[in-house]
């Protein structure tokens, strides 16, 4: 039987995120993606026309529904919406873990989208940190994401480690902090984990196509953890999975544009 990952996110009508690109991931790494969508979104490379949320309660009967007889061995969440959402979120997650308190919750706290969109309510953050980051076993910041939540000036990789450390302790997840807004031609991945720190380092794709990337990497690392992979092993994986499929960005767009999620599959002839 396939691992299977829900994940709990907005829509993206463009494909490249959200939802659409947690679907190819998972699937593309050989997962059965399952989802409860959080809000619509009008939106394609070039940003965000708009946003319709989805009600709470609907929210929550989605996550039932897909729980109550799919179950799951992962769970990932991304663009969310505001207090009340986080909450029915949070409460459904913590619900399902009472029966599985090992299962795997990668939470990749989704604040900006891409074009400068804001997707995650200012007043929403606290109510994100208080209830939905003590159900997560990793968190996925980027660096403006981090510095919103540890309120730390983040322009160096010892400055990524001071923050990564901090919002472990903080949380008592393990913590990805992603490194792609650093200038340069490194770039460099922070895990802060039960084991320290481990730094994963790549040259820098100069490219436009980036939009989904962080959807497509913690759905990655859903997926991989769910098979049962290691941590530091489901991390190396699902950052290689992320960088070729922005090497075989499909070019689409006028923007930033989607990556290639299906780069795993082979072509039927």
């Amino acid at each position: 039987m396939p691992a299977r990952v829900l994940s709990i996110a907005g829509s993206d009508s463009g494909g490249g995120a959200g939802i659409q690109a947690d679907i190819k991931a998972i699937m593309a790494l050989g997962g059965y993606a399952t989802t409860a969508i959080t809000a619509l979104t009008a939106q394609n490379t070039l940003g965000v026309a708009g946003i319709l949320p989805v009600p709470p309660d609907f929210v929550r009967q989605q996550i039932r529904c897909v729980l109550d007889d799919l179950g799951t061995d992962a769970i990932k969440t991304g663009m969310l919406g505001g207090c009340a959402e986080i909450c029915t979120i949070a409460e459904e997650i913590a619900r399902y873990r009472k029966h599985i308190p090992n299962l795997p919750v990668v939470v990749d706290p989704v604040m900006v989208a891409k074009g400068g969109a804001a997707l995650l309510q200012n007043e929403a953050v606290s109510t994100m940190q208080a209830v939905l980051f003590p159900q997560a076993s990793v968190l996925t910041p980027n660096l403006p994401e981090a510095e919103c939540l540890t309120g730390l000036s983040i322009d160096s990789v010892g400055a990524m480690r001071t923050a990564a450390q901090m919002l472990r302790n903080q949380t008592g997840a393990t913590v990805l902090l992603k490194g792609g807004h650093l200038s340069g031609h490194i770039l460099v991945d922070v895990l802060c984990d039960s084991a320290g720190f481990t730094e994963f380092t790549d040259t820098r794709v100069q490219t436009r196509h980036t939009h989904g990337t962080g959807c497509t990497l913690a759905s990655a690392l859903a997926t991989l953890l769910a098979q049962g992979h290691a941590m530091q092993d489901a991390v190396a994986k699902a950052r290689q999975y992320v960088r070729e499929a922005i090497l075989q960005a499909p070019g689409l767009g006028q923007g930033a544009g989607p990556l290639w999620h299906a780069h795993t599959v082979v072509a039927q002839q």
